[in-house]
């Protein structure tokens, strides 16, 4: 077959959100952040197996995701929608219990008309200028809203990866200032916010990239293995190029293996010419341009051994490896794997 292989260990989840609920305290609920198809590793799969562990609060970015979460994981556990209650959402909301995150007094006079009652959060902006309800936004509106009973109000964290950075303590600040006295649960950590200690956990936090193995929670357990098959072999004499554009000429004798994957599998170009790929614990370099379905890939090193597949990401090459020699975010390069590869899962729940 020509189809790659993405393992996806739900054990490693689990273990990674535990690790990330025992880092607060007792009295901080940890809910889990399934977004983007639960960061691409499929969202169903991943909030069965936490909440077998015992998370009960879930977090997506738009109605659609938590209508197909809803179905999936039953009635019990909640359903934070970071997106609000946009319009036409009003049924899936509503016949689904998800809780909008309203980001505005558009959204709560939608939500308070459409659907009055129905159970509700508040997203404020504490100066990340993206979601939520600005300070002036939020004196209007707070003496409505609370009475109502809002589930929760959380802000979010724009600089939670630099713990040193001065907007952590500024926008804590302000969130504080907006919330005190509030008397509803409140959030403001992500995996970040977590780790930045006990004054940012207040009642729940809601880590994401964590649970999937990514900084900056450093001591997460890998999450993802992606092994991509060998489609052909040749070899090279000196002075022949490899793929688009010329980019990689042989210098001596070289044994080329052709793989099954590119860019349209969410292999970014960026990691032309600059990436490796493992045979075990063996580094093989790629030779040539990333191109839509094909990589290129140096094995002369590995001799007469029998090549069927070669691993871009693994134990010795996590997502922020990758992301590193590609100049972005370990969060891009998970959200980014493609439809193309079979799912395979291991642990709890597979």
């Amino acid at each position: 077959m020509a189809r790659a292989d993405l393992h996806i260990d739900l054990d490693a989840i689990t273990a990674n959100w535990r690790a990330l609920d025992a880092a607060s305290g007792a009295s901080v609920q940890t809910g889990a952040v399934v977004k983007a198809d639960a960061y691409g590793l499929g969202a169903v799969k991943v909030a069965r197996a936490l909440l077998d562990a015992g998370a009960r609060r879930f977090f997506v970015a738009q109605a659609e995701e938590g209508a197909e979460l809803r179905q999936a994981i039953g009635e019990g556990p909640e359903i934070y929608v970071f997106g609000g209650h946009m319009a036409g959402d009003g049924d899936m909301i509503g016949n689904l219990r998800l809780v909008p995150m309203l980001n505005s007094v558009e959204q709560l006079t939608r939500h308070f008309e459409a659907l009055p009652g129905a159970p509700f959060g508040v997203q404020l902006d504490t100066g990340m200028n993206r979601l939520g309800m600005e300070p002036a936004e939020w004196a209007a509106v707070r003496d409505i809203v609370l009475p109502a009973g809002p589930e929760l109000v959380m802000s979010h964290l724009a600089c939670a990866d630099e713990p040193d950075h001065p907007m952590n303590a500024r926008q804590l600040k302000t969130f504080r200032q907006m919330t005190d006295g509030v008397g509803a649960p409140r959030s403001l950590s992500a995996t970040g916010g977590i780790l930045l200690g006990p004054d940012y956990h207040f009642a729940l936090t809601r880590p994401g990239i964590g649970l999937y193995g990514g900084r900056p929670f450093a001591d997460a357990r890998p999450v993802v293995r992606l092994s991509l098959p060998v489609i052909q072999i040749r070899d090279l004499q000196p002075g022949e190029t490899v793929g688009y554009g010329n980019s990689w000429t042989a210098q001596a004798p070289t044994r080329i293996a052709t793989l099954s994957a590119g860019y349209a599998d969410g292999i970014t170009r960026h990691l032309s010419n600059q990436v490796d790929l493992w045979h075990g614990d063996t580094r093989c370099p790629l030779r040539g341009r990333v191109s839509m379905d094909l990589l290129t890939v140096d094995i002369t090193h590995l001799g007469a051994q029998s090549v069927q597949y070669l691993d871009l990401l693994g134990p010795d090459q996590g997502v922020d490896d990758l992301a590193d020699i590609a100049g972005t975010i370990g969060y891009e390069i998970l959200t980014q794997l493609g439809p193309r590869y079979a799912r395979h899962y291991a642990g709890q729940g597979a």
